[in-house]
């Protein structure tokens, strides 16, 4: 079969989610580390249906989530996204990510949301972007500040409050 959207960096392989994921993205959406500021921990019924969204949001948008694998591998060590904020359509696109407990801490994140944030700029052709977090979420707003994505404040996102930073395209 052949992929579209398959994005590569230096270390990952990003892949549009497909139903072949779902050992790897049930493991990692159903960890309570994961998900400590996503929301409850998933069911596999729920990452299944997770999959299927996104597959359709590929379709209707040319975006989504990616699998997120170790390059050469298909070692799954997370997945990162573009897609709108809170899932509204007439909001702006947001990067994001999430990763397995071995991954955290390896620059991974960094990766694979500059990955995303490429693919928003240069192939689907918007001029900004954002990313939000959970405020007690340190660690994915450094890879936000790593990004050189500028601190807006707090806004609520999702029905909760939530640290939002924001980038314009370059040039």
């Amino acid at each position: 079969m052949i992929r579209k959207n398959i994005l590569k960096t230096k270390r990952l392989r990003l892949v549009p989610f497909a139903p072949e994921h779902l050992d790897g993205l049930f493991r990692m959406n159903s960890n309570p580390e994961v998900m400590r500021y996503l929301g409850p921990p998933q069911t596999r019924e729920e990452t299944g249906a997770w999959i299927v969204r996104q597959q359709s949001e590929w379709e209707r948008h040319g975006f989504g989530w990616w699998a997120a694998f170790e390059r050469g591998t298909d070692h799954l060590v997370g997945a990162a996204c573009l897609q709108h904020l809170g899932h509204v359509e007439t909001n702006p696109l947001e990067i994001g990510w999430r990763l397995l407990p071995g991954a955290q801490g390896r620059g991974y994140a960094t990766e694979a949301g500059q990955a995303a944030m490429t693919f928003g700029f240069e192939t689907i052709g918007v001029s900004y972007l954002t990313a939000v977090t959970h405020p007690k979420n340190k660690a994915s707003a450094r890879v936000m500040e790593r990004l050189r994505m500028t601190y807006i404040g707090i806004q609520t996102h999702y029905g909760v409050p939530c640290v939002t930073y924001e980038i314009y395209k370059p040039g």
